[in-house]
């Protein structure tokens, strides 16, 4: 994510009324208004691969799997985010606009937001009351943090690469770890083809 080069200020009502009105996608901070910069190849690739083995997985219960264009209220009137993907199973999440109750959030890091994914995102995300696991996909090299809030309430890291088969507690969902990197090649496979 990259800040606007003047940086916009507005209500969070003025930030939902005019940001559904423009063509590309703005989180909104505490006031100000954030331009959400473009993925490249490998990272919506990963996005896309994600999304998919969830929706498929997911098709006979009562979840919803949203990719890129659905925002999460993560604190009503002060943050809007655009998670990669995100999951609610919650009867409650009827907005048109928005997630309210998410139980699984999925964001692919890039250089420009890693950053912000593992920090202030995620210690925004962390309140939410219904998040039950924060998933963190490299896209330079195959590797996934899994963060999964206990029966303490505390947040406990799980790593997985490449061969692992992870199981999304939150939804119920074996995935292994090499479909999410369907025809995804990594910086090193360039490097050693050219």
């Amino acid at each position: 994510m990259v800040a606007l080069p003047d940086s916009i200020y507005m209500s969070a009502a003025e930030y939902l009324v005019w940001e559904s009105t423009q063509e590309l996608r703005y989180e909104y901070w505490d006031g100000e208004v954030v331009a959400m910069t473009g993925g490249t190849r490998n990272h919506n690739r990963v996005s896309g691969n994600f999304f998919k083995v969830l929706d498929d997985a997911l098709v006979n219960r009562s979840c919803e799997v949203y990719i890129v264009d659905v925002k999460v209220q993560v604190e009503p009137g002060h943050k809007y985010f655009y998670p990669d993907v995100v999951v609610t199973c919650d009867e409650r999440d009827r907005d048109p606009q928005w997630i309210q109750f998410p139980c699984l959030i999925i964001e692919v890091l890039s250089p420009s937001t890693e950053a912000a994914d593992r920090g202030k995102k995620f210690a925004a995300y962390r309140q939410s009351a219904t998040l039950q696991e924060y998933v963190l996909v490299q896209v330079a090299q195959p590797g996934v943090e899994v963060f999964r809030r206990n029966e303490q309430g505390k947040w406990v890291l799980s790593e997985y690469s490449l061969s692992d088969k992870l199981l999304l507690e939150s939804v119920n969902v074996e995935i292994a770890i090499a479909s999410l990197y369907r025809q995804v090649e990594f910086e090193s496979e360039t490097v050693e083809n050219q």
